[in-house]
């Protein structure tokens, strides 16, 4: 993974092709995201999306995050390939 742990979040970017694979890539994330009810935090420009994870509730990064990085970076594999 390309994931950085800085400041108790899970942070990580990924740049796509074009700005229509981006909001691919957020659209796909945020059903897996409800599906586990854990959300991200992001930022969107153009075709680049950076991602900030951490469990509030916990007050730091927990296996919670790690499983949900997981699944980002599998969507993101498909649409990065």
């Amino acid at each position: 993974m390309n994931w950085i742990e800085k400041d108790g979040k899970l942070t990580r970017l990924y740049v796509f092709a074009t700005f229509q694979d981006a909001m691919s890539f957020v659209s796909q994330v945020a059903q897996v995201a409800e599906e586990m009810d854990h959300h991200p935090g992001w930022r969107n420009v153009y075709n680049k999306v950076w991602v900030d994870l951490t469990t509030h509730d916990a007050g730091q990064v927990t296996d919670l995050d790690f499983r949900l990085a997981e699944a980002m970076d599998g969507i993101a594999a498909k649409l990065l390939s």
